[in-house]
């Protein structure tokens, strides 16, 4: 089990937010609004840096604005800071299609993380996955699977959380989708931000689909990520627990480095290279 970091980035700003408050203003220019756990003073390659350092490959960085905004643009101001201190340390999403994913491969992601662009419509839109592969190549492509709960199911939820799709996340599901990627990055929508504890089920099903994929692919590395909810280093041992070892973790609002409790050298010891 690994951790992997985060850089959340909201209208130019490293923030944590609680993901299900996130949504689009349609009466003024800014282009989204969302509840604020935490506003960084330091830019994106601070955190760079410091993931650099402690040897903390496979982390994450979101642009959290629409795409044709200013404040997008700030995002990406910030992305490329990040990019270019940890080139091919770090994973980005937020915007992505198979027009500009080669460009973020450029300027230094490891991977291209994709959502919307994949899930438009409520359904999975196979020729625009198919498209990506032909563009970077199944193995620098990670699938957002972020999804709220309704009606007992966990549903995928595209355009920044706010829209859900007929899309259900189960182990064949997943199994299904690993033929286009080489991870999955999944958010707990309902309890992202909160501090309040993980989302348990959600856990079992992508804990399932970790050793369904182990067992049929062999597949010898993690390639499911679960974020959301994180509270305290127990939270971390009950995903280890449940994951048998084969689901990593992200903290966002709980890391003391994001004004949270769980101190940063407690969790950077899971080692993405040990």
């Amino acid at each position: 089990m690994r951790f992997r970091p985060c850089i959340d980035i909201h209208s130019g700003k490293v923030k944590q937010i609680v993901g299900g408050s996130l949504c689009d203003n349609q009466t003024k220019r800014e282009s989204s609004i969302a509840d604020e756990n935490f506003v960084s003073d330091k830019n994106a390659d601070y955190f760079a840096e410091l993931y650099k350092g402690c040897n903390l490959f496979g982390g994450h960085i979101i642009l959290l604005n629409k795409t044709g905004t200013d404040e997008y643009q700030e995002d990406l101001k910030q992305a490329k800071l990040a990019l270019k201190c940890f080139p091919k340390g770090l994973q980005i999403g937020g915007g992505i299609t198979s027009d500009n994913a080669l460009d973020f491969i450029k300027m230094g992601a490891s991977h291209i993380i994709v959502t919307s662009y994949v899930f438009k419509n409520g359904k999975v839109n196979i020729e625009n996955l198919k498209s990506l592969v032909n563009v970077v190549g199944k193995n620098k492509i990670v699938l957002d699977l972020s999804c709220r709960k309704c009606d007992g199911k966990y549903y995928i939820v595209t355009d920044r959380w706010q829209k859900f799709t007929e899309v259900e996340v189960t182990t064949q599901t997943v199994s299904e989708l690993y033929k286009y990627c080489d991870e999955f990055l999944v958010h707990a929508v309902d309890v992202e931000g909160k501090t309040s504890g993980i989302d348990i089920g959600l856990l079992n099903i992508l804990a399932d689909s970790a050793e369904l994929l182990a067992s049929k692919q062999d597949t010898r590395k993690n390639i499911i990520t679960y974020a959301g909810g994180i509270a305290s280093l127990d939270d971390i041992k009950r995903i280890e627990k449940t994951g048998k070892g084969k689901i990593d973790f992200t903290i966002g609002s709980a890391l003391d480095l994001f004004g949270g409790n769980i101190k940063f050298d407690d969790v950077s010891k899971y080692n993405s290279r040990t």
